[in-house]
């Protein structure tokens, strides 16, 4: 059994198909937004992660939960 045979009978695209064809219909994902504060907060997020973590790489025990709260307390200013 060749493989256009093989794809066929599983419903398949035969071979010789370029795979854009089947891609027609579905439309590219939108660009999420961010705003101005969603910016702030991540890199402040990231200046403050490092001293909540152990040095394994892991968080402290309600480490994650105090660098988001010193985050956002950081980015309201």
């Amino acid at each position: 059994m060749t493989m256009d045979e093989y794809l066929t009978l599983l419903g398949g695209i035969p071979m010789d198909s370029e795979p854009s064809d089947s891609l027609q219909g579905i439309p590219a994902p939108k660009k999420k937004r961010s705003s101005a504060y969603s910016r702030r907060y991540k890199a402040n997020f990231k200046k403050v992660a490092s001293q909540f973590k152990m040095k394994s790489g892991k968080w402290k025990k309600n480490g994650f939960k105090s660098a988001v709260k010193l985050a956002h307390k950081m980015s309201k200013k």
